[in-house]
């Protein structure tokens, strides 16, 4: 098809008001319709930018005839990638799950495992996370007999990535000083170990694609005639790594890339403002389309945030409208302390909830860093209000789960040394780290693998015959299990019978330890992941599964309930602002507006960290739909002292009209005066009444004993495992597995005796 009939085949759709453009406002179709050159949509918060891209992929599919295969879209999560694929699915009909859309990871391993041989590696490497590479650089650090206080194996693999971010290898790097040749010799050490686990860490896989894109002419040829359009979602989080990729693949397609400056906030991963910052410098042909309405908040909610945001110098201007009219203003409150600004929280919610029927699900409460979650967990347990933590521990970082995996890993790549290590002696089977040693004295000597060591374990010098016996078992049980892998058992059938036959499963059940049975659980539910993968990949490969267990991104584990979908009444989220984005929820709670909080204090003096500071902030407001709440603490503890901390310098910046302010700031006669306002006194009253606005104060204190099995209304099944107090003062420490330990107040927790 000519370009001429292509254009009229689009004008005709357009007369006709065809329903891929009928949905959209005249900038989404503007850059759906866009054709040549390089495009960059400036994508608002919340103004459809993901409709915008599914949008243009489906227009790319049904009206100029590209086919699916020609097309790559990448992402930064599985969920977004999987968002935008039923998005056009829907749109277009099964044939789009031809397309390539996925992570950027995702899409390296793929190119990857089909060049693996060039590279040197087989196909089955495995993938080292941020732990698997601290474990490695610990026994690199170990080999050059490097002091582990003043060279921490954390340290070291963060310069590793900052320079691999930078697509700078270990051969290229160049020290200056002593400090950065012994980080060079870390480096190559640490790269060497790689190789010879046949293993690739996460930022490998970004710096090895480009490397052989850049290495093998014919390859990078061979991807760049095959992809005719490259699309690339959140443009504003990648990193030079990330920028050199799509240039080496768009060297002949039509490049769209979406994203927002205004929300560039993940500099601390090595994500550069520059890359859209300059993108029409970097591709002067550019045609730039800026999608300014958003169908999230309302109108004062996105009054606050532009004119918050506007206070960032070199930006591009652009000015965030809704057509849901003004809504209610903004709420404000000027706490006492931390514990008066919870208060004030959980009665808001309290409120909210008896006279709007505001469901916890519906509400969200962010701050700045982890360490403030404390307060709010203490108010809203003794209160009864339900609650979930976002950014815990993730399910794949439980230890019970990565010990799991690290047996699979070692079935699928005998060289992955890490993870044998890590299940040498998991559960214990009696080979300590004296047998260890003594194994990795024979690698060395005969300057042969640790696993092949292993093998020949009997001629270990020093080694104890007992030591002997119980390796020769682990290796042959684990030779057993690839026998079963090569059979054709698959990732659920291989968990099940390695956590029978090893003896680990058994060991948790017969634990006392209220924690090991969440252990269980998890091993349980890692167990059905590996079934439903089978169900959804009949064909899937057990290099497949550790392939798509690895590339679990942070915002792919946030619950698929967070926010106003939840079906069910759901619970109250609280986060960072960090794990904020990308969500939406119809009331949001921003608190810890002071200076040195929010901002941070490490950002005071940096002009460039404190732009992403208010950057962050404009996420923050931005994440709220109908109504926002904002506060922050006269004075909040430090270190164990109390500390006087002024308002962020973000709270002057929203106009004044915008906010009501339900207390302000007390006079200074107020305040030596040892006043206490009426919040804080209701905090005081339902920390030992429970009768904070809709609060559960009236129920019948539950005798308990340790060991005793209860219910909570929030977190489920749990056992008791302390008691403190009688009568009305009674406490509990309750150990509910998954949801953590949780010690309450029994006057006011809504718990039950099984």
């Amino acid at each position: 098809m000519t370009s001429l009939s292509v254009s009229a085949d689009r004008d005709r759709a357009a007369d006709l008001g065809d329903p891929l453009l009928s949905a959209l406002n005249p900038q989404q179709r503007q850059a759906v319709l866009h054709e040549g050159g390089p495009l960059l949509i400036v994508a608002g918060a919340g103004s459809g930018k993901t409709r915008v891209l599914a949008y243009r992929i489906a227009w790319l599919l049904k009206h100029r005839k590209v086919a699916p295969g020609e097309i790559v879209a990448i992402t930064f999560t599985n969920k977004a990638a999987g968002e935008m694929r039923e998005r056009v699915t829907s749109l277009i009909g099964p044939r789009a799950r031809a397309m390539w859309v996925s992570t950027f990871h995702s899409m390296c391993v793929r190119i990857l495992r089909a060049h693996a041989k060039e590279l040197g590696f087989t196909t089955s490497f495995t993938i080292y996370d941020k732990a698997d590479s601290q474990r490695l650089m610990t026994l690199v650090a170990r080999d050059l007999d490097l002091d582990p206080k003043r060279y921490p194996a954390r340290s070291l693999v963060n310069q590793v990535s900052n320079l691999k971010n930078e697509l700078i290898d270990e051969e290229s790097y160049a020290p200056t000083n002593s400090a950065e040749k012994i980080l060079a010799e870390a480096y190559r050490g640490y790269q060497r170990r790689l190789r010879e686990a046949n293993a690739m860490d996460f930022d490998d896989l970004i710096m090895t694609t480009v490397n052989l894109l850049q290495a093998f002419p014919e390859v990078g040829e061979h991807y760049r005639r095959r992809f005719r359009h490259v699309l690339v979602d959140e443009y504003q989080d990648t990193n030079q790594a990330q920028y050199v990729l799509v240039r080496e693949l768009s060297g002949g397609a039509e490049l769209c890339v979406v994203g927002d400056a205004d929300q560039s906030i993940y500099a601390f991963r090595g994500a550069t403002i520059r890359n859209i910052v300059e993108f029409e410098r970097d591709y002067p042909q550019a045609t730039t389309v800026l999608l300014e309405q958003n169908y999230r908040s309302t109108q004062t909610i996105l009054q606050a945030a532009n004119a918050v945001i506007a206070c960032n110098s070199g930006r591009r201007p652009k000015n965030l409208w809704s057509d849901q009219g003004p809504g209610e203003p903004i709420q404000g409150y000027v706490a006492d302390n931390e514990h008066d600004e919870a208060a004030w929280v959980a009665g808001e919610i309290g409120r909210l909830r008896d006279a709007e029927g505001l469901r916890p699900g519906d509400v969200a409460v962010f701050y700045r860093t982890n360490n403030q979650s404390r307060v709010f967990e203490e108010i809203f347990i003794r209160v009864g209000l339900p609650y979930r933590v976002l950014g815990g521990v993730r399910f794949y970082e439980r230890r019970e789960v990565r010990d799991a995996l690290a047996y699979l890993k070692t079935i699928g790549n005998p060289a992955d040394v890490v993870s044998l290590r890590r299940i040498l002696n998991t559960p214990r089977r009696g080979i300590g780290q004296r047998a260890e040693a003594c194994v990795e004295a024979l690698a060395s000597r005969e300057r042969i693998p640790f696993p092949q060591a292993l093998e020949r374990c009997n001629e270990a010098p020093g080694i104890n015959p007992r030591s002997v016996t119980s390796i020769t078992e682990f290796t042959t049980m684990m030779a057993e299990f690839r026998s079963l892998a090569v059979d054709g058992a698959g990732p659920s059938g291989l968990l099940s019978a390695l956590l029978d036959r090893t003896g680990y499963l058994s060991e948790l059940q017969a634990s006392t330890d209220p924690q090991d049975e969440g252990r269980v659980d998890n091993l349980n539910e890692m167990v059905s992941v590996a079934a439903e993968f089978e169900q959804q990949r009949p064909d899937g490969t057990l290099a497949d599964f550790l392939e798509q267990v690895s590339l679990v991104a942070d915002a792919d584990e946030i619950p698929a309930d967070a926010g106003p979908d939840d079906p069910q009444p759901g619970t109250i989220l609280m986060m960072t602002v960090h794990t904020a984005k990308g969500l939406e929820f119809p009331v949001v709670f921003l608190t810890g507006l002071e200076e040195g909080i929010f901002p941070h204090m490490r950002t005071f003096g940096e002009p460039s960290e404190l732009a992403e500071e208010r950057r962050l902030a404009y996420v923050a407001i931005t994440r709220a739909q109908r109504l926002l709440h904002i506060s922050r603490a006269m004075t909040r503890t430090a270190w164990g002292q109390p500390s006087y901390n002024p308002q962020s310098r973000f709270l002057p910046e929203i106009p004044e009209g915008l906010v009501h302010w339900i207390r302000t700031e007390p006079s200074r006669e107020q305040l030596y005066s040892g006043g206490q306002s009426a919040q804080a006194r209701l905090a005081s009253a339902a920390l030992s009444r429970g009768g904070l606005r809709g609060g559960v104060g009236n129920r019948a204190v539950v005798a308990l004993d340790v060991g005793d099995r209860v219910s909570h209304d929030a977190f489920g099944l749990g056992r008791v495992v302390e008691t403190r107090g009688e009568g009305d003062k009674a406490e509990a420490t309750i150990d509910f597995g998954s949801s953590g330990t949780k010690r309450l107040l029994l006057r006011y927790a809504p718990v039950e005796k099984l």
